[in-house]
Order: structure tokens, then C-alpha cells, then sequence
């Protein structure tokens, strides 16, 4: 068996008679690096407030910018894992060179398109922002941190094959190393040579080339056998297309609601932003464990033992709305003492932050089965259903909710977190009724066959 596949996930599926065990195996190591991701980002922004406000506006903006132009790029890479995961199943461990290859073509195409964009918009964004000293700043950054583009996509091109082959703990240490220098560089740039901005982006730059570098080094034997083929292109390209999509999707209704609530007054967008992050302590383990259960649903559909994907996905909400059940707990208990803890003082601000405390209640679970049923159908292949209805449910839900409970009706950013719940909701039931009815079998079926097309 190829060296690029992980010794503990062979085609044999040893998991089957415990996927639970499995799960857990592969999303703790998925957690640790969403964690260190969320730290790398809410670390330079602290080091930059160190600077003044026009700088960390500028870098804010610019920040948001950036992760828009990689954005379709990181969902599409996505497909790369799914192929991976299918042929360990499969036992066509011989096409994971050529998979590989072709994800890496892709994100250097992607990768090298989103820099242009980046220099191509950098000068807009003095007009975008309030502040022309700001909209300086965000132009100087997105500059500088748009030309470490192509190292995100490749980083992501070798992060999900490796997730594919069940080895998730090298991208987790190659995250954790990526976030050291990064931070590390932020003291160096910004507090002692005083670059400002430029020292924020050059830093995080030399954090993605820090994250390529640890996770390429140990896989370079592997990676000199890597080929490229069309077909194999033609097929990661087809895969994650509708991810890709999604994603930027997604992410650009989620920003219009983020802006909706800010234009509405400071203490709702300030709130916002707060609960926000505390519910990122719910959201990520879901999130880890929808990525390692397409990763066994893809090997399952492989090996051609659909019967155990509606098991995986059972385990995997059991899983995840148990440790979602506890947020939600330990949130209806110390909601109020958080929110007035992080509201420092401003009584109105905590009011309002414990208000979306409590509307949080009512998705938390709901999000965890959301986001897993999302990663079973992408393990089955059934990646349009998936895009479809996660782009319907998020257009039609989240922003006219936003507008007319949040704007029209008056209940600010409580408005909008309603809209944000029952776009969740009615994503999840979605979900799992395509996912329990079987309807991912015709796409995991034409999986298998193209699968098998490939055999010489």
C-alpha cells in the first residue's frame, strides 16, 4: 500500500465495528487546528490594537477580504479529500498520487488568481472604509497578505488529502507550528520594529509558509511520486465545484448579516461579535467531526459498504449533539455571568449579549446535526444537494429575516440571530432526510463507477 495512505484506515475498514472510536480518533487533531486558526486570527488582531484603532479597522476589513478571495478555493479543496477517502475504500490507493496532484494544480491556479485579485482590490478598499487613515491600512495590508494566497490553497490541497488517508494529526502540528511563528513574528514586527500593518501580514504569511512547510517536510518522499492527470483534475474539479460554492455562499450570507447588524447600533454589532465567538466553542468540534466523518463515509461508499454510512452518521450526531447539549446547558446556566464578564461593565451591551446567549439555545444542537449531516452527504459524493439546499436555506432565510425582524420590526441583532436559527434548522431537517431516506445512493453509486472507470 502507497506510503501517502495511513496505516490505521486500510481498505478493510478495521473501524467498522466502532466508528465511534474512529470519529474521535480523526476530529480532536481537526479541533486543535480550527482552534489554533481562530487563535492565529484573534492574535494579530490583538497585536494590532496595540497600534490604534484605524489600524485594527483597516486590518479587520482587509482580513475579511482576504478570506473571501481564498474562500472558494478551501471548500473546492475539499473534494480532494472525499476522492482520497473513496479510493483508500476502494483499494485504488494508486490514484491518490494523481489526486493529489491535481488538487495541488488547482490551488497553485486558484491560489495565484487570488493574489492578482488581492492587488487588483486592495485600492478599493480606501474608498470601502469610513476612514480614509483606516481604508490606507486596509489597502497596505490586503496587499502584503494576498501574495501568501497560493501557500493557503496548497497548505489546504495537502491538509485535506491527508485528511482523506485518516491522518489528521500532521495537519494539526503543522497548524500549531504555523500559529508559534505567527505569533512569535507579531512581537518581533509589530511591537519592536514598529512595521505595523506590514509586520501583521508579513507575519501571518510567514505562518502559512511555516504551515506548508512542517506538513510538506515529512510527506516530501511521497509528494516527488505525485503526477498530474486531466481526468484526475477533471474529477477533483467536478467534486468540490459545489463546495466551493456553498462555502463563499455561505460565508457572503453570514457577512450580510454581520453588516446588518452593525449598521443597526454599536452595542448590537459589538454583541454580535461577542456571542459569536463564544459560540465558536460549540460550532468547532461539530465541525471537526462532520470533516472526519466524511473522510469514513467516504471510505465506506469505497468499499462499497453503504449500509454503514447512516450508521456514521448516527454515531456522529450522537457525538456532537451530546457535547452540543452541554454548551447549551452550561450556557441557559453562566449565559448571563459570560455575557456581563465579557460586556466589561456595559450594562446594555450585556443585556443585549445575553439576549443572543439565549436565542443560541434553540441552534446549537440543531447546528452540530447540521454541519454533520452536510459532511455525510459530501463523504457519499452528494456534494449538489448539499450546495443547493445550503445555499437556499442560507439566502432565503438569513438575510430577509435579518432585514424584517431585525430592521423593519425593530428587534436588532435578536432579529437577525431568529433568521440565523431557522436557517440552521430547516438546513438540518433537510439534511438528514436526504441522509436517512438514502437519497446520497445514486451519487455514491456513480462515485464507485468512476471509481472503477479509472482502473487500467
Amino acid at each position: 500500500m502507497s506510503a501517502l495512505v495511513s496505516a490505521s484506515t486500510p481498505s478493510s475498514l478495521t473501524w467498522s465495528d466502532r466508528p465511534g472510536r474512529a470519529l474521535l480518533r480523526l476530529a480532536w487533531p481537526i479541533t486543535v487546528s480550527m482552534v489554533s486558526f481562530s487563535t492565529m486570527t484573534l492574535a494579530s488582531t490583538a497585536f494590532v490594537a496595540q497600534i490604534g484603532a484605524d489600524e485594527l479597522a483597516g486590518v479587520g476589513l482587509a482580513g475579511v477580504v482576504g478570506f473571501a478571495l481564498v474562500c472558494f478555493g478551501i471548500g473546492l479543496l475539499r473534494g480532494a479529500k472525499t476522492l482520497v477517502s473513496q479510493a483508500v475504500g476502494a483499494d485504488r490507493t494508486d490514484r491518490i498520487p494523481e489526486l493529489v496532484g491535481a488538487a495541488l494544480v488547482i490551488a497553485l491556479g486558484l491560489g495565484a488568481a487570488a493574489a492578482i485579485a488581492g492587488h487588483l482590490v486592495a485600492p478599493l478598499l480606501e474608498k470601502l472604509s469610513a476612514s480614509p487613515r483606516a481604508g490606507h491600512f486596509a489597502a497596505q495590508y490586503l496587499t502584503i497578505r494576498s501574495l501568501g494566497a497560493p501557500l493557503v490553497l496548497v497548505y489546504a490541497a495537502l491538509r485535506e488529502s491527508r485528511y482523506g488517508v485518516g491522518d489528521s494529526k500532521s495537519p494539526m502540528r503543522a497548524s500549531l507550528a504555523g500559529n508559534a511563528v505567527n505569533i512569535g513574528l507579531d512581537v518581533l514586527f509589530i511591537l519592536v520594529l514598529d512595521w505595523g500593518v506590514r509586520g501583521a501580514a508579513a507575519a501571518t504569511i510567514a505562518g502559512n509558509l511555516t504551515e506548508l512547510s512542517v506538513l510538506a517536510w515529512p510527506m516530501r518522499a511521497q509528494l516527488k511520486k505525485v503526477t498530474f492527470s486531466r481526468l484526475a483534475a477533471r474529477d477533483v474539479w467536478a467534486q468540490g465545484v459545489p463546495n466551493g460554492l456553498q462555502f463563499i455562499m455561505e460565508v457572503g450570507s453570514f457577512l450580510i448579516l454581520t453588516v446588518l447588524v452593525a449598521r443597526m447600533s454599536a452595542i448590537d454589532g459589538a454583541a454580535h461579535q461577542m456571542v459569536m465567538h463564544l459560540v465558536n466553542v460549540s460550532f468547532l468540534p461539530a465541525h471537526a467531526l462532520a470533516e472526519a466523518a466524511a473522510v469514513l463515509v467516504g471510505q465506506a461508499v469505497g468499499a462499497g459498504k453503504d449500509a454503514l454510512v447512516p450508521r456514521v452518521a448516527r454515531r456522529t450526531l450522537t457525538i456532537g449533539a451530546a457535547y452540543s447539549s452541554l454548551c447549551v446547558l452550561g450556557y441557559a446556566v453562566l449565559g448571563n455571568l459570560i455575557a456581563r464578564s465579557m460586556a466589561a461593565g456595559d450594562a446594555a451591551l450585556a443585556d443585549r449579549a445575553t439576549m443572543l446567549v439565549h436565542v443560541s439555545l434553540a441552534f446549537l444542537v440543531a447546528d452540530a446535526a447540521n454541519v454533520i449531516a452536510r459532511g455525510v452527504l459530501r463523504g457519499a459524493s452528494d456534494v449538489r444537494y448539499a450546495a443547493v439546499v445550503g445555499i437556499l436555506t442560507s439566502w432565503f432565510t438569513t438575510p430577509p429575516l435579518t432585514w424584517f425582524l431585525g430592521v423593519h420590526l425593530g428587534l436588532g441583532a435578536v432579529g437577525g440571530w431568529i433568521g440565523l436559527a431557522i436557517e440552521i434548522v430547516v438546513g438540518a431537517s433537510l439534511f438528514w432526510l436526504r441522509v436517512l431516506r438514502g437519497g446520497w445512493r445514486p451519487a455514491a453509486a456513480a462515485a464507485r463507477r468512476a471509481m472503477a472507470g479509472t482502473a487500467v
